[in-house]
């Protein structure tokens, strides 16, 4: 049984956006707030009363086993890496049901680090949801406020400046972590700068960058100096991730998807060269090719 019920009764207007007015119910008083969400969003009694249990169970988990009890926000951040892999790998392979049970350890890991600073006094989960909440509907003033948008475009333009207006970073760049990996980190950066209009007008335009560095590249190898050409080299990265994005392709998805079907590929020809009896050192590169055609002609 919920120890709280809530419903929504009333509704008035700011501008053009309805504003809700919702009454919350506990064993202990009963008080009025206004809801700027649309009421049909509110999640049911029961989802509420899981999300509760599911708190309750991580904090007895905290308290009563040794090992949860041990842990900090440091040593849990590996584990935290790993189940957003884990959840990426599961849509990649479109497996939904593991999805979901992804999205419940992710769940775990957003809770559990919420008690551990619950107890130690930094924070707790009702900082992080209001916190979050407010950020929101600030950054979305176009569906919480009266602001108009063209488009998505705009509406990135849009939540740019208000990042930067809220005065917590002194560079759009701020908010790209520099621990991703390096693709995606040059997809975000570039991603960020565009928001503020320092972006090429057209893929054209861009590809005629990926072509300069090309030509840069090719002239350092010419001079044996590795430091350069190592340099040389990630400017051409740099370019293709700014090409693909100006296009509409996303770079990380792209490789991802690649070294999965490199993987696929290479481990048809493993399976098929054991079937034949023979291995991998005892075939030429041409033999293996074969098996390397016949995996793309299986589909792979």
């Amino acid at each position: 049984m919920p120890i709280y019920s809530l419903s929504v009764t009333t509704a008035g207007h700011i501008g053009n956006k309805t504003h809700y007015h919702a009454y919350h119910r506990n064993e202990n008083d009963i008080f009025m707030a206004e809801k700027i969400y649309d009421r049909a969003f509110l999640p049911t009694d029961g989802t509420l009363e899981k999300c509760a249990d599911f708190i309750a169970i991580v904090r007895q988990l905290r308290r009563d086993c040794p090992w949860d009890r041990e842990q900090t926000h440091e040593s849990i951040r590996h584990l935290l890496i790993e189940e957003c892999y884990e959840a990426v790998d599961a849509i990649d392979r479109g497996d939904l049901q593991e999805l979901k049970r992804e999205l419940g350890d992710l769940f775990l890991h957003v809770i559990f680090n919420a008690v551990i600073a619950e107890q130690d006094g930094s924070f707790n989960l009702d900082d992080i949801l209001e916190s979050e909440s407010e950020k929101l509907i600030r950054r979305h003033p176009h569906v919480f406020g009266d602001t108009s948008v063209s488009g998505t475009d705009e509406v990135l333009k849009n939540w740019e400046a208000i990042k930067l207006e809220e005065g917590r970073r002194s560079s759009v760049l701020d908010g790209v972590p520099s621990q991703l990996p390096s693709l995606l980190r040059s997809y975000r950066i570039q991603e960020k700068v565009a928001g503020v209009g320092f972006d090429f007008d057209s893929p054209a335009a861009a590809w005629k960058k990926v072509e300069e560095e090309l030509g840069e590249f090719a002239e350092a190898q010419s001079g044996g100096d590795r430091a350069h050409v190592e340099s040389e080299l990630g400017d051409v990265f740099f370019a293709l991730v700014n090409f693909a994005r100006l296009s509409g392709w996303n770079p990380e998805n792209a490789l991802r998807e690649t070294n999965n079907k490199f993987s696929d590929r290479f481990k048809f020809i493993e399976r098929s060269v054991a079937d034949s009896g023979k291995r991998l050192s005892d075939l030429t590169l041409e033999e293996m090719d074969v098996f390397w055609d016949a995996a793309k002609e299986a589909g792979l």
